[in-house]
């Protein structure tokens, strides 16, 4: 009697995950594909042109006018009755924020192949979703630290007086790192991409942002004008990263006229 053919071994964990993980990393770089995305270009264009203008005009005019001002009326640098400025202030810190995004990813990719087959689609949809949301956060803080080494502005305080204007460029020291706020830079990127994939958080998560901006004040870590520019280096980073993902199909979808939709 002829032995049976034995069926079809099914992959086993570790190849189903590398088939998740392998073209989920490849759909990053492939050609754009949207059908307007040249639209979607030339939108996204004008849109950082005068959000881009806005905010420099707006850093100036508070340089010229308020930081001083505002910074001479924080409390006290390491005043006892802060802590709870201080602990909330690290829901803005940039390792935490970052820490967080990629062990939701993580965790998302490796309960994928433990699924059925036709039940991954939404886990497979939110981990695009998770990997916007990450690398709109990345790609910002990556940008901010060398303009931080460039500009090279001291904190407030630093040299033992207020002045919005203490600039020493390629200094490199923490002290001198003022411009642009990075807790600033994740709070903005992060509220932009969070309201990109889900609209409804748009007010919750500004107002987070704000409030992450405000405590950096506080603590006399920046002047008003460091925040505002952590914010244009946030939203121009998640902005970008957003159409990259859109031009892709990943995530997002692209109408007429180029305007950028979650999908």
């Amino acid at each position: 009697m002829a032995v049976p053919e034995s069926g079809t071994k099914a992959p086993g964990y570790g190849s189903q995950l590398v088939a998740v993980v392998g073209p989920g990393l490849a759909q990053l770089v492939r050609p754009p594909q949207a059908s307007h995305k040249q639209e979607a270009a030339q939108r996204l264009v004008r849109q950082l042109f005068a959000l881009s203008g806005m905010t420099i005009g707006l850093m100036l005019l508070l340089m010229f006018t308020f930081d001083v001002t505002a910074i001479q009326s924080m409390p006290p640098r390491g005043t006892p009755g802060l802590w709870p400025v201080r602990i909330f202030t690290d829901f803005g810190k940039d390792e935490y924020v970052l820490g967080i995004l990629a062990a939701a990813l993580i965790l998302v990719v490796l309960a994928v192949p433990l699924r059925p087959q036709g039940s991954r689609s939404r886990l497979l949809h939110l981990g695009t979703h998770l990997q916007y949301l990450f690398l709109a956060v990345l790609i910002p803080i990556l940008c901010a630290q060398p303009l931080k080494w460039i500009i090279g502005r001291g904190r407030p305080f630093v040299g033992g007086k207020a002045n919005a204007f203490n600039f020493q460029p390629f200094n490199g020291t923490e002290a001198y790192f003022s411009l642009p706020s990075a807790h600033a830079v994740t709070a903005f990127a992060l509220a932009f991409a969070m309201a990109a994939v889900w609209p409804r958080l748009r007010m919750p998560m500004y107002l987070y942002a704000v409030a992450i901006a405000l405590s950096r004040l506080v603590l006399l870590a920046h002047h008003p004008s460091d925040v505002v520019g952590g914010a244009l280096v946030g939203l121009i980073g998640a902005m970008l990263v957003r159409y990259w993902f859109a031009a892709r199909q990943l995530g997002f979808a692209v109408g007429e006229g180029g305007q950028i939709v979650p999908r």
